[in-house]
Formats: structure tokens, C-alpha cells, sequence
């Protein structure tokens, strides 16, 4: 067995280190140029700080509200390690790192929003003057974010694995479950506030008062643009941050369980990260130098071409690390599975999502008979997108596992770890495809605010069609990697409990209870989270109609309270998270105290694929009803005003909360359950045969888990009274 690593390994490792801070130097110079750009005057300006104090008045909130929890939770990591007999240094590395996972989640979230914010307002200005400029810093601020996100990821992993070398995935299950947290509180929080906000705004705004969408009569338009920044800047790079980590540590776990023991498994999965991030600079940089001739115009265009240049950059270095390094073709193999996987998710998404497809120009074109149709055809599209996501997974997976048969289970599983590596190697581009999105939308919310003339506002419309797909495309990227990251936590699972050696007999009744309640679980978490955006939304309806009931507002002769809007959505969105985190955290422990830990393995597998399939459904069917309306807006059958536009809003309506809050919550709650196993397993196994003890903290733990039920369906105050 090697203990130690090889020269060229303590090197290499420290290159990784070296890369990530040079990831941190490049976003930095980044932030210097966009901040050097104009930021207009006026009434932009104004519209900004409204945006700016919005968002991070919610993030404050946020934070406050959550600061305790992690803590408790903190000494919670800290005991489950000490109870299951690990040394001091491992059960305070667990809990420290913890913390480290989600200060670093945090991070990644209010840097990149900021930025993102600081970037809108610029964007909108440079759209004065051309669509090359407006792109350049558009992406150059969503890049921001992607660059944190993954020079933290890098950094923190790395450091963790010099220090604790065969220990470090103990004490990285710690890290990688405190960006997990974060990242479920961020994306659900963030996903309530944005379409509370949302659908107040567009139902009474759009359909009730017949007015443009972000104009400033509305109260709740403020609101829905500060939304966009907290749910899909926020959101969104905690989410993918907490993939990158899970992905890692899974590799890293199922590394060390390969006999015979060699660190080469697990420097290589940190080895192509950091070739991931090298790459990321390159393509990322490279966007707004394409020239016009393979663009067309197309800003999306641009971004797909240099997201496949730095896959292709990834692709070559993996196989010179697999051939000179490793001196096995296999990883190469399992990992470029998991680069053409990323690569063939955007073709997927973008072809079920893009305006400029058949399957929305099919959605567009139902709205000429009405909402309900509008509905049934996004529902078609949703199930069937779902098929062939899931299709695309499988194959993956199966590439992965076949390229390491007859090595033993723990080998093909870290195949499977490995294509999640290779996945996310281009986190980078993913973050700032997706950062990218809001970052227009709000451009668009403040020029029309600001009443920017008509040439400003075509160059913003068209880069807000390319965020529409690069918002798409990144969310089922997001919905993949959790998956990957999902059944290589499973993996990792199986070894900790010896499952692997056993299997898993679905033919055992408490095995296959525990795959029926986890086949629910995400079911019931979709409940809760559109039950809140209904709950907000309803006070938001309230509200908004109240101020236009107020004389001189319809008229525009005085403003809306923004403010008292912005509030009910920060004050709507911390109400739902205790009870969400709370189903996520204690159903896996209850599970498995009351049924052991078979049939919580069988739990595990339930919540991957039912939980994958409703985020892939909720996701595609929400965004081809938003882009069917966009489509209509654009002029098609019928045009903004029509009977066709009022039909595709019912559509957009009912997606977005799918699209935006419900299915995107589901990729964090399903990692969250699986780390929350993998961690408690050797406690679990420890006090398995002590059934008066494991009886009583399995009533506890439903007990608290059906109040957390009951809570999430009070009424809305307003509903409750009429």
C-alpha cells in the first residue's frame, strides 16, 4: 500500500492549488474590467439601487435566519463522527469543514449576485451603444460567479486532501454536506421569493391591468427583478457549487476503497478539476472574440461554441493524464463520458426549450385555442423530454460502469464518480451560461424602467433570448450533475454499509417500503415549495392590487411602494425553509432507525429516480411555456396583446414555479438526503440491534417530520379570511 505521495504528485497538488487561485485572480481582473464600464445615469440608476438594496437586504435575511441552524448542525457533524469511534482530529476536521462548505457556498452566492447586479445596470448602458459590447461584459459578469465557483470548490477540496491524505474523505463528506445545505437553502428560498414575486407581478400587471411586463405602475416589479438575482444567481451557483464538491467526494471516498490502495485515484479526480478550470478560462474568455461569421449575430451561438472548445481542451488533457499519469485508458474514458454528457445536455435542453425549435413552436402554437391547450402541450413536452433526458443518463452511466467490468464493484462505481467529474469539469462555463440569464433580464427590466430607446432595447431582447436557453439548458446540466452526484453517493453508500458486497434485494419487503417512501419523498417536497410560491403569491396579488387601487398610480403620477413588495417576498420566502429542511434532513434518519439501513438504501435509490424524473418534467415543461410566450411577444400568432398572449401567460403562470422553485429544489434535496445517510450510516449500523432506542428516536423523528407537514399547508392569510 502507498502512504505517501510521489514527488510528482506533491507538485501537482500543489498546481491545483496554484489553478484555483489563479481562478480567483482571473474573476478579480474580471470585476475590474466590468466595474470600469459605464453605469449609466438617471432613472437606470435609481431602478438599480432599488435592485442592488433588494437582493442584499434578502440575502442578509437569509443568512440570519440560517446562521443558527448551521452552527447546531455543526455540533451535530461533530457528534456523528465521534459516535461512530472516529479519532478527535476527524470528528472536528468533519465538523470544520462543514462550516468551511458553507461559508464557501455563501460566498460563491453573494460575490457572484453582486456582481451580477453590478453588472445589469452596465449591460443595459453598453446596449446604447452595441450588441458586441453588451455580450462582452453581460458573460464577462456571469463568468464572475463561475470562476468563484470553482476556485473555491478547487481550493477547498485540495486543501482538505493534503492535510488528511486516506482520511480526507471522512472530512470531506462534512464539506461537501455544508454546501449542500446552503445550496437547498439558497435555491429554495431563492426560488420562493422569485415567483412569489413573478406571479404576482405578470396576473395582475398582465392580465388583470393589460400592462407591459416590468413597468413601473407595477409594485411588484422591483421585486421580480430582484428575484431573478437571488434565485438564478444565488440559486443557481450555490447549487452547482455543492455538485462540484458531492462529485469529488464521492470519487474520493470510492478512490480509497480500491485495492490495491493508490493515491493515483484520488489525485486524479482533483487533477482534472483543475485542467477544468484552465479550460473554463480559455472558453469563457474566448465568447465575445468569436467572429460574426460562425456567430450569426447568435449570442447564445457564441456561448455554445466556446463551451465546446473547452471541452475539447478537457478532453485532450484527460487523456494525456490518463496515458503519462495514471497509465490506465479507463478514466479517460469515464470521464469524457461525463464531458459528451454535459455537451449532449445542452444540445437536449436546448432543442426542448429553445423558441426557435418545433416542440415550443408547438406550445406557441396551442395558445390559439386557448389556455387549456397551452397546458397540455407543455405537460406532452415535459413527459417526453423527461424519456429521453433519462435515456441519455442511462447511457452515460452505463458507459462509464462498462468501461471498468470484471474490476469489481468499487471500481465500476468510481467510473461513474469519474463522469460526474468529468460533467462538472466545466463548471465554469455552466455558472456563467446560467449568471448570464438574469444579468440580461435585469438589463431588459431597467431599460424599459428607464424607457431606453428602441435600438437599446432590441440588442437587450436579443441577448434575453439567448439567456431564456443558456437559463434552460443550465438547469438540466444542473438536474444531470445531481443525479451523477446522487448514484455516486450511492455508490459510496453501498461501500460504507457493505451493501456492495450483499446487494440490494428489492424482493425484501422492508427494501422495497423503503424504495416506495423515497419514490414519494420528492413528490411531497414539490408540494411544499409550490404550495409556498402560492402563498406568496397570493400576498403579492393583494398588495399590488391595493397600490394600483391608490389615485395616481395607474397614471403614473406617482410611484408604487416597491419596497413593501420587496418585503413580503424576503419575509415569504424565510417562513418555508425551516419546515422544507427539516423533511430533508430527518426523513432518511427516521427511515433508517425504524427500517436499518437496507431498507434505507433502497430509500436512496427511490428519491434518484423519481427525483430526477419530476426536476427533468418540472423544468422543461416550465421553460417551453415561458418561451412560448416569449414567442408570441416576439410578434408570432397573434402578437403582445392578443388572445393567443394572454393564453401562453396562463402557461408561463402555472411553469414557473415548476421551472424556477420546484424542480431546481429538487437537485440539492436529493443530495442532501443521500449525504445525510452516507454520514449518519456507521451510527445507524452501530445501534442498529438497540430497538427500544432506535424505536423512540424514529417516533421523534416523525413526529417533528409531520408537523413540518402540517405547517407547509396553512392558507394564506388572505385566502384563509375570504
Amino acid at each position: 500500500m502507498a502512504v505517501e505521495l510521489s514527488s510528482f504528485e506533491r507538485v501537482a497538488l500543489w498546481g491545483v492549488v496554484g489553478v484555483a487561485i489563479g481562478a480567483f485572480i482571473y474573476a478579480a481582473l474580471l470585476a475590474k474590467h466590468v466595474l470600469g464600464e459605464k453605469s449609466g445615469s438617471g432613472k437606470m440608476l435609481e431602478v438599480w439601487k432599488g435592485i442592488r438594496d433588494g437582493a442584499n437586504a434578502y440575502l442578509k435575511t437569509q443568512f440570519r435566519s440560517i446562521v443558527i441552524v448551521i452552527g447546531g448542525l455543526g455540533v451535530v457533524l461533530y457528534l456523528s463522527a465521534a459516535l461512530a469511534d472516529a479519532p478527535l482530529s476527524i470528528s472536528l476536521g468533519r465538523a470544520g469543514a462543514f462550516l468551511m462548505g458553507a461559508f464557501f457556498s455563501a460566498m460563491v452566492g453573494y460575490l457572484g449576485m453582486n456582481m451580477a447586479v453590478q453588472g445589469n445596470v452596465r449591460v443595459a448602458e453598453a446596449s446604447k451603444r452595441s450588441f458586441r459590447d453588451a455580450l462582452r461584459i453581460s458573460y464577462r459578469s456571469g463568468t464572475i460567479t463561475g470562476m468563484l465557483t470553482d476556485g473555491l470548490g478547487l481550493l477547498g477540496g485540495t486543501l482538505i486532501f493534503m492535510h488528511y491524505l486516506q482520511n480526507a474523505p471522512e472530512v470531506l463528506l462534512g464539506f461537501g454536506f455544508g454546501g449542500t445545505l446552503l445550496a437547498l437553502f439558497m435555491r429554495v428560498g431563492g426560488g420562493i421569493y422569485t415567483k412569489a414575486a413573478d406571479v404576482g407581478a405578470d396576473l395582475v400587471g398582465k392580465v388583470e391591468k393589460d400592462i407591459p411586463e416590468d413597468d413601473p405602475r407595477n409594485a411588484a416589479v422591483i421585486a421580480d427583478l430582484v428575484g431573478d438575482n437571488v434565485g438564478d444567481c444565488a440559486g443557481m451557483a450555490a447549487d452547482i457549487f455543492e455538485s462540484y464538491e458531492v462529485t469529488m467526494v464521492s470519487a474520493l471516498i470510492l478512490g480509497l476503497a480500491i485495492k490495491p490502495f493508490d493515491y493515483k485515484w484520488i489525485v486524479f479526480p482533483l487533477l482534472a478539476r483543475g485542467i477544468g478550470v484552465i479550460s473554463t478560462i480559455i472558453g469563457t474568455y474566448a465568447v465575445s472574440l468569436w467572429p460574426e461569421r460562425l456567430t450569426k449575430g447568435n449570442a447564445f451561438k457564441a456561448m455554445d461554441l466556446s463551451y465546446d472548445l473547452s471541452g475539447v481542451i478537457s478532453g485532450a488533457s484527460f487523456l494525456v493524464l490518463a496515458l503519462y499519469y495514471v497509465h490506465d485508458i479507463r478514466v479517460f474514458f469515464a470521464t469524457t463520458a461525463g464531458l459528451i454528457l454535459a455537451i449532449t445536455f445542452n444540445k437536449l435542453a436546448d432543442y426542448f426549450t429553445s423558441s426557435s425549435k418545433r416542440p415550443v413552436d408547438q406550445v406557441a402554437r396551442s395558445a390559439r385555442t386557448g389556455p387549456a391547450t397551452v397546458l397540455l402541450y407543455g405537460l406532452a413536452l415535459g413527459f417526453e423530454s423527461t424519456v429521453w433526458t433519462i435515456f441519455v443518463i442511462a447511457i452515460a452511466i452505463i458507459a462509464s460502469a462498462l468501461f471498468f467490468t470484471g474490476a469489481g464493484v468499487v471500481f465500476v462505481m468510481y467510473g461513474v464518480a469519474l463522469s460526474g467529474i468529468g460533467m462538472l469539469t466545466l463548471t465554469g462555463n455552466n455558472v456563467s451560461m446560467d449568471t448570464y440569464g438574469p444579468i440580461v433580464d435585469n438589463a431588459g427590466g431597467i431599460g424599459e424602467m428607464a424607457g431606453l430607446d428602441e435600438k437599446a432595447r432590441k440588442v437587450m431582447a436579443d441577448l434575453d433570448a439567448a439567456g431564456n436557453t443558456t437559463k434552460a439548458v443550465t438547469k438540466a446540466i444542473a438536474i444531470a450533475s445531481a443525479v451523477i452526484a446522487a448514484v455516486s453517493l450511492f455508490g459510496s453508500y453501498a461501500e460504507t454499509t457493505g451493501l456492495e458486497k450483499i446487494g440490494l434485494n428489492v424482493a425484501e419487503p422492508v427494501v422495497f417500503v423503503g424504495l416506495l417512501i423515497g419514490g414519494a419523498l420528492p413528490f411531497l417536497f414539490s408540494s411544499f415549495t409550490v404550495r409556498a410560491v402560492g402563498r406568496g403569491a397570493s400576498q403579492i396579488i393583494e398588495e399590488v392590487r391595493s397600490q394600483f387601487r391608490i389615485p395616481g398610480i395607474m397614471e403614473g403620477k406617482i410611484k408604487p411602494n416597491y419596497a413593501k413588495v420587496v418585503n413580503l417576498c424576503t419575509a415569504a420566502a424565510q417562513r418555508e425553509l425551516v419546515s422544507l429542511a427539516l423533511l430533508a434532513i430527518l426523513t432518511p434518519l427516521a427511515v433508517g432507525f425504524l427500517l436499518k439501513e437496507a431498507a434505507l438504501g433502497g430509500f436512496l435509490a427511490g428519491i434518484i429516480l423519481t427525483g430526477q424524473l419530476l426536476a427533468v418534467f418540472m423544468a422543461n415543461a416550465g421553460a417551453a411555456w415561458d418561451n412560448a410566450k416569449k414567442k408570441i411577444e416576439d410578434g408570432y400568432y397573434g402578437g403582445k396583446g392578443s388572445e393567443p398572449h394572454k393564453a401562453s401567460i396562463i402557461g408561463d403562470t402555472v411553469g414557473d414555479p415548476l421551472k424556477d422553485t420546484s424542480g431546481p429544489a429538487l437537485n440539492p434535496m436529493i443530495k442532501v438526503i443521500n449525504l445525510v445517510s452516507l454520514l449518519f450510516a456507521p451510527v445507524i449500523i452501530k445501534f442498529k440491534h438497540e430497538t427500544a432506542l432506535t424505536a423512540v428516536l424514529s417516533a421523534v423523528l416523525i413526529i417533528i417530520i409531520g408537523i413540518a407537514v402540517w405547517y407547509s399547508k396553512r392558507e394564506a392569510k388572505i385566502l384563509a379570511e375570504a
